[in-house]
């Protein structure tokens, strides 16, 4: 049974795409679950767990599940389902990888659904071992033009005051950190290359401006290749996750305001030259035109020169989501 996975840089339109596929009758999208990255590292991937372990890892994911990433976890209300699903396991087979299959596969059927679909960004970055994992697996590769990346990232600390239910105050603050054009630049150009890495045809690209402007065409192709039957019905998702309006519940359908948002304000000169000069050459493959700006030398000295306090505050407050450091920092950062 196929297991589905949207991943891309965040903010390119994988939520969206998440809820796209969970309206088929067939799919069932959960939370980000950010198993591959904070949960598991490429260095596990044979080892096998004690029962504790497994029970712990099966409940934590089932908390998530239910309840969302950001929600406060109490994996222990789900003991007792974590140790049925656990009970089906051999114990010589009891590996991180298994338990997460085995969740997923339950909680999809729960819902009565076929096919999982894991809508956690980062695991563009595992592409590989996935597929080496997960055979069968389909990958939809979210791709945005860096600049609507950029303001979005930039605006992500609002979303607490948009609708955002579990945009706590501290993860507000994470935003608000993790925002330097530098550091964006650099972790779009890591995410289109760990994508462009993989030529695989089970792996899809998919460019978000194509799916705002040709809906219909771009939803049709990727359930062709993935197996599912396609309906218009599965355009009609809420207007909600936005970092630059109020979360809208009650309208739904595909908003194609979000397209070359960049464009009507909401970054300075500088910001943007950053970006293009970061993101030229991937900019350049994909079809996204580099417009002229000049930039405010003032601001270029500034952005620099707090780019190393900002990097080094983002990374205390994005440490405890590191199964393996150094291995994230090498899939993030490296060239």
């Amino acid at each position: 049974m196929p297991f589905i996975f949207v991943v891309g840089n965040s903010r390119s339109g994988t939520t969206m795409m998440g809820r796209i596929l969970n309206n088929h009758e067939k799919v069932h999208t959960f939370p980000e679950l950010h198993f591959f990255e904070q949960l598991w590292s490429s260095n596990e991937k044979k080892k096998v767990l004690s029962n504790e372990e497994a029970l712990k890892l099966a409940a934590l994911l089932l908390n998530i599940s239910r309840e969302g990433y950001f929600a406060k976890k109490h994996p222990q209300d789900f003991s007792k389902e974590a140790m049925r699903i656990v009970s089906f396991i051999s114990p010589a087979e009891i590996t991180s990888l298994k338990i997460f299959s085995s969740v997923i596969l339950s909680e999809a059927k729960r819902n009565g659904k076929e096919f999982p679909c894991d809508q956690t960004p980062q695991n563009v970055f595992y592409i590989h071992e996935i597929l080496e994992a997960f055979p069968d697996s389909f990958f939809i590769n979210m791709v945005r033009d860096p600049r609507d990346v950029l303001l979005s990232q930039k605006r992500k600390w609002k979303r607490r005051f948009l609708g955002g239910t579990h945009a706590t105050w501290y993860e507000t603050i994470r935003a608000w950190t993790n925002y330097h054009p530098i550091t964006i630049s650099k972790l779009w150009n890591a995410a289109i290359r760990s994508g462009k890495n993989v030529n695989d045809t089970r792996v899809i690209s998919v460019q978000f401006e194509e799916l705002l402007k040709d809906p219909d065409h771009t939803i049709e192709r990727i359930c062709n290749q993935i197996g599912i039957s396609f309906s218009p019905e599965l355009k009609e998702v809420p207007h909600v996750g936005s970092s630059s309006g109020m979360d809208k519940k009650d309208v739904k359908g595909i908003n194609t305001d979000r397209v070359q948002s960049w464009e009507r304000g909401g970054l300075n000169n500088t910001e943007i030259w950053f970006c293009q000069r970061a993101c030229h050459a991937y900019m350049k493959q994909l079809g996204y035109e580099s417009g002229k700006v000049s930039p405010n030398p003032l601001l270029v000295i500034f952005y620099y020169s707090i780019f190393p306090v900002k990097l080094g505050f983002a990374f205390l407050l994005n440490i405890h989501r590191m199964k393996n450091i150094v291995e994230t920092m090498k899939k993030r950062m490296g060239r």
